[in-house]
């Protein structure tokens, strides 16, 4: 049982609220059981698991290393305002590999929850896998991760240059949309081809004006009502169902 703060487990732990210490780490925290639970089951090395005292343990936290820890310690290292009472470290996934016909390119989304609920609808609109290009949101940021509910551990997610990437994949066939207010087609006019990579730029700036002359086409929402705009993460899940229709 750890109940100091200042144990060195404790204190690696807590460096793992940093982006730059979770890359040095390789490895990143993931709070709650189910979180937990579906990092196990997608097959995600976890390191070890941290059990605060009094938590009952699930049978399968036998395949790992387990730590318990005082009420006081759970505090110190939680990112969460009601901790569930368990907490594993999980090792970072570099994928390279993707496949498939329907992706997501993301260019500098900077909020977590916007980068999270764009994660969770993909997987639940079946897309093939999720580029993120410089200036976005740490993957392993703990609120991104709260907001996939789980699907980070779905679907391929690469760390990719965007500009490159758009040139390989029109080599590939692919037609690219970027997501534009200008010059840009309404969405629901166009009928998607069958393999379509979706460019979403940043919360403020939108797509890169690079990545936008480089895509085939621009694609806007129509906006009926007062709304100068809507939030990036639900124009990506009208623009992803739009392509399963």
């Amino acid at each position: 049982m750890i109940t100091s703060v200042k144990n060195e487990k404790v204190k690696q732990w807590k460096k793992l609220h940093k982006r730059k210490e979770r890359t040095q780490a390789g490895a990143f925290l993931v709070e709650g059981f189910h979180l937990v639970e579906e990092a196990v089951k997608s097959n995600w090395t976890v390191r070890e698991v941290i059990i605060q005292e009094g938590v009952e343990l699930p049978s399968w936290t036998d395949n790992y290393p387990v730590v318990s820890i005082s009420d006081n310690v759970m505090a110190y290292i939680s990112q969460t305002a009601a901790p569930q009472g368990i907490i594993a470290v999980i090792e970072s996934r570099q994928q390279t590999q993707r496949s498939g016909n329907h992706l997501l390119l993301i260019d500098s989304i900077q909020d977590p929850g916007n980068l999270g609920t764009i994660i969770r609808t993909a997987d639940a609109a079946g897309m093939d896998g999720i580029m993120l290009g410089d200036g976005t949101v740490d993957l392993y940021n703990d609120k991104v991760i709260r907001s996939t509910q789980g699907s980070i551990f779905h679907i391929p997610i690469i760390h990719a240059n965007l500009g490159e990437m758009v040139s390989a994949l029109k080599e590939e066939g692919f037609t690219i949309w970027a997501t534009a207010l200008e010059n840009a087609s309404n969405y629901n006019d166009i009928i998607p081809g069958n393999k379509v990579a979706i460019i979403l730029g940043n919360e403020g700036a939108g797509v890169q004006a690079d990545l936008i002359e480089q895509a085939d086409r621009s694609v806007k929402i129509p906006i009926y009502g007062q709304a100068e705009s809507l939030n990036v993460s639900i124009a990506a899940g009208i623009l992803m169902y739009h392509l399963k229709r």
